[in-house]
C-alpha cells in the first residue's frame, strides 16, 4: 500500500463514487489510510449540499410558477 499524499481531484473523485456506490475496494483502502477524515466529510457536505440545489432547481422549472 502507498502512502502517496491523496489529491483533491482524488478526494472528489471517491466521494462521488462512495454517493453512486460503485467505490472500488482499492480506492476505498486507500481513502481510509489516510491520516485525516476532514478532507472527505467537507467534501461529502458540499456535494449533498449541490445535489440539493440542483435538484431544487429542475423541481422549480419542471412546476408551474402560480
Amino acid at each position: 500500500m502507498s502512502s502517496e499524499k491523496t489529491t483533491w481531484w482524488d478526494i472528489v473523485k471517491s466521494v462521488f463514487a462512495a454517493l453512486l456506490g460503485v467505490q472500488s475496494d482499492e480506492n476505498r483502502q486507500r481513502d481510509f489510510s489516510q491520516t485525516s477524515m476532514w478532507p472527505y466529510i467537507i467534501t461529502g457536505i458540499v456535494a449533498v449540499v449541490l445535489f440539493v440545489l440542483v435538484l431544487i432547481v429542475i423541481v422549480s422549472f419542471i412546476t408551474p410558477a402560480q
